[in-house]
């Protein structure tokens, strides 16, 4: 039964970003999870962003006997954006900080799902506060397209040259 319940809890958090947009914005990946998750990661420290956590679902799957495809949760903020969001309707504060979730899909592809700003503003009514929501949702639209861009090749010994100079 306890499996079950953990089996459970870990799709709740899968499922909705593959049952079409419900206030998700989705964004194919041209890498892997792993690739994916570290391209954000890297993103989001170079935008000044505090990285609370990272949740590796599929690790947490096999922890208790179960599989699941690739599946890992950022959960990142800035409180100068977060902060007058919730200014702007402190409930909104269930939905923060922010979170990217980068996942395989049954047929291979890698995706970067999250919340559209504007669907929280809805789901917490708030009026107003358009550059707010403007700043988030461009934010995070740029976030999750460096995450999903093709990686830049790794260097392995056919590019080494033992006589150039490094700069």
């Amino acid at each position: 039964m306890r499996r079950l319940l953990i089996a459970v809890v870990f799709m709740s958090f899968t499922v909705p970003a593959m049952a079409g947009s419900g206030g998700m914005v989705t964004v194919t990946s041209a890498n892997d999870v792993k690739t994916t998750v570290k391209q954000l990661k890297k993103v989001l420290k170079d935008k000044g962003m505090t990285i609370f956590k990272t949740v590796d679902h599929a690790k947490g799957a096999e922890e208790v006997g179960l599989k699941l495809r690739p599946t890992t949760v950022v959960i990142f903020g800035n409180p100068q954006v977060g902060t007058l969001l919730m200014q702007c309707g402190q409930t909104a504060g269930i939905d923060l900080p922010m979170k990217m979730l980068v996942w395989e899909d049954s047929r291979g592809r890698v995706h970067v799902s999250y919340n559209d700003p504007s669907y929280l503003a809805s789901r917490h009514r708030i009026k107003g506060c358009a550059k707010v929501k403007k700043k988030m949702a461009g934010a995070q639209a740029a976030f999750a397209k460096a995450a999903a861009k093709k990686a830049p090749p790794k260097k392995g010994l056919k590019d080494y040259n033992p006589f150039k100079k490094d700069k």
